[in-house]
């Protein structure tokens, strides 16, 4: 704080000038040969002035240097830190008896060190128990019977009545001068401190209302999560399932029409519906299990591909032609799964609700974008309506800031779109 530094710099300068007023003051006496006059005025013989000055300038210099170890002493322990402050309490009186008491402003540094540093449960009873011990050892008529010292008015008699008025006067100022600056600390010292304690008020306010913000967005962010593994799962087991069933169902369809005219057959697509059947509760359990399409953990990801639309023409007995106009260099997961299922999805749909005979798929790449066309010779739909497998294959589309588009021409078309230069969806 500015405020103390001036203090110590102010108090700093008078302690000088007072050292060097005595010493001045006892050279000339010792000059104009009125020692022996001078000695019977005073209790004790005067330290030499030399050393005298030279005590004064070691005693500020320590007085200061420990008060900066005590103002900054964060890193000290609590025992420590006490014994600092004894050492800055010594230095003091060493100060003050260095200039025989004739100024006591220097107890407010220690003062205004303590409050600065001090911050305990006890404050008031700390200072006050301070305060009075450094005012009973710096108090000229408590001290002078214990400590004997030159007083300040021995050295001012050497002057003539005039001089000695303005040296007394001028103590005074310097004195009223140190008290002001003294309660000006206090006040800003204060005052800072309500200010403090005031923003770490707001600052915990803030903070708990922050908490409470964090508790509500994280209710918030685990009601969504579990929304969102609900609707994963639902779009998961609809399309494994729903695929895998549609398929059988068409294969059980043909079978009942061959059962008799074509035994062999129908046991050669039993076995390609049993392996379907087997694939889609593979699925459904990988699904549940956050596992990506078994064909898609064993094969790359084109190949995996043409062998789900192999199998699903081979138990539906619908015909797919799969045409491939542009592939794409990479492919990350995420977006390999979410093609797997729309192709998946849109085949399955094609045979369950179209009626459809033959599908023709369509993957290329143009512009940044991968375009899947699915195009069925079924009965379309007069009016589309957003069913739970259309709804899923965009939900998943736009994880993936891609769209989906669908109308009838000629039976139905399915289009989705997929940008290639996305990050990866969280």
């Amino acid at each position: 704080m500015g405020v103390h530094k001036l203090l110590w710099s102010y108090n700093g300068i008078i302690v000088l000038l007072l050292s060097g007023f005595m010493c001045v003051t006892q050279t000339k006496i010792n000059q104009s040969m009125g020692a022996r006059s001078f000695l019977e005025q005073v209790p004790v013989l005067p330290m030499p002035a030399t050393e005298s000055f030279l005590l004064t300038v070691f005693a500020l210099a320590l007085m200061a240097v420990l008060g900066w170890i005590y103002r900054h002493s964060d890193q000290l322990k609590p025992h420590w830190r006490l014994v600092v402050f004894f050492a800055e309490v010594g230095s003091c009186v060493l100060l003050m008896r260095s200039i025989n008491l004739a100024y006591d402003g220097v107890v407010l540094l220690v003062v205004a060190d303590i409050m600065c540093r001090y911050g305990g449960r006890h404050l008031e009873y700390f200072l006050v128990a301070a305060m009075l011990g450094l005012y009973f050892v710096s108090n000229y008529n408590l001290a002078v019977f214990q400590m004997k010292v030159i007083p300040f008015e021995a050295y001012i008699s050497y002057y003539d009545p005039a001089a000695q008025t303005v040296l007394l006067a001028a103590r005074n100022v310097f004195v009223s001068v140190n008290i002001a600056l003294f309660v000006i600390y206090m006040v800003l010292l204060v005052k800072g401190k309500h200010e403090e304690k005031e923003r770490i008020r707001l600052l915990n306010e803030k903070l708990g209302e922050a908490n409470e913000r964090l508790r509500a967005y994280a209710i918030e962010a685990e009601r969504m999560a579990e929304t969102r593994e609900r609707n994963r799962l639902a779009r998961e087991i609809h399309d494994t399932l729903g695929h895998a069933l549609t398929g059988i169902v068409a294969g059980l369809d043909a079978c009942i029409l061959t059962v008799e005219a074509a035994p062999d057959f129908t046991r050669a697509q039993l076995e390609k519906i049993r392996d379907t059947a087997q694939r889609g509760m593979t699925d459904v359990r990988r699904s549940v299990k956050k596992l990506r399409p078994a064909d898609l953990e064993k094969l790359p990801f084109r190949e995996a591909l043409t062998r789900m639309t192999e199998e699903f023409a081979a138990s539906s007995g619908m015909d797919i032609h799969f045409t491939v106009v542009g592939w794409p260099e990479s492919l990350r997961e995420d977006q390999e799964e979410v093609i797997y299922r729309v192709v998946q999805e849109g085949i399955t749909n094609a045979n369950r609700h179209g009626r459809a005979k033959t599908v023709n798929l369509t993957i290329g790449c143009s512009e940044g974008k991968l375009r899947i066309i699915i195009a069925d010779d079924g009965t379309g739909c007069e009016d589309v309506k957003q069913g739970f497998g259309l709804r899923h294959m965009k939900e998943r589309l736009e994880l993936l800031h891609g769209s989906l588009n669908f109308w009838n021409d000629a039976g139905f078309i399915v289009e989705a779109e997929i940008p290639m230069n996305q990050e990866e969806a969280v």
